[in-house]
């Protein structure tokens, strides 16, 4: 009987570490509007660069990414707010319809996640500017849902000199 409970406690125990652990991952599959972000994102036709340059470059020093390098793309929509150089206007309001794509790459170079900004107002994921916030890892999990609605985001691109929450222009001139 002795070993009987001790095997019915073990089972439990296993049971309930096993739950613990499956509950505490963070990155989950992608549905709904993150799947969405990260099919949009996968694509990388008719996309324009920042500064026209499709390099990948050392993330600036005001970052809060943990990933050491990146590169940053917006579709047709978005680039009619870029200049002849590739940069930001500055005095760009983005158009519903935008996207603007962050890769985030490790540092061999590898792609490891998607920062997305989308204009898409009438989402109900979308915060008080029209914009979509998602947090995408290259494997097709979520690092960060877009149903938060850019709360962890939004403080660093609120930052003073930002363009409609865009700081290329500050961090790359």
């Amino acid at each position: 009987m002795k070993y009987f409970l001790l095997f019915i406690k073990l089972f439990f125990f296993f049971i309930v570490l096993h739950l613990f652990l499956s509950s505490c991952s963070k990155d989950k599959t992608l549905t709904g509007i993150d799947l969405e972000l990260f099919e949009l994102s996968k694509e990388s036709t008719n996309f324009s660069y920042y500064k026209n340059s499709s390099e990948i470059l050392a993330k600036s020093s005001g970052s809060g990414h943990p990933q050491p390098f990146l590169k940053t793309r917006y579709n047709q929509i978005a680039a009619t707010q870029l200049s002849s150089s590739g940069k930001i206007n500055p005095a760009a309001q983005f158009p519903e319809g935008s996207l603007i794509v962050k890769e985030l790459y490790d540092a061999s170079n590898k792609l490891e996640r998607y920062a997305v900004l989308y204009k898409k107002s009438m989402d109900d994921n979308a915060d008080a500017n029209g914009w979509v916030w998602g947090y995408l890892n290259a494997n097709g999990t979520v690092a960060v849902s877009a149903s938060k609605k850019g709360e962890s985001c939004i403080s660093c691109h609120s930052q003073s000199d930002n363009i409609d929450y865009m700081l290329m222009n500050k961090y790359f001139p």
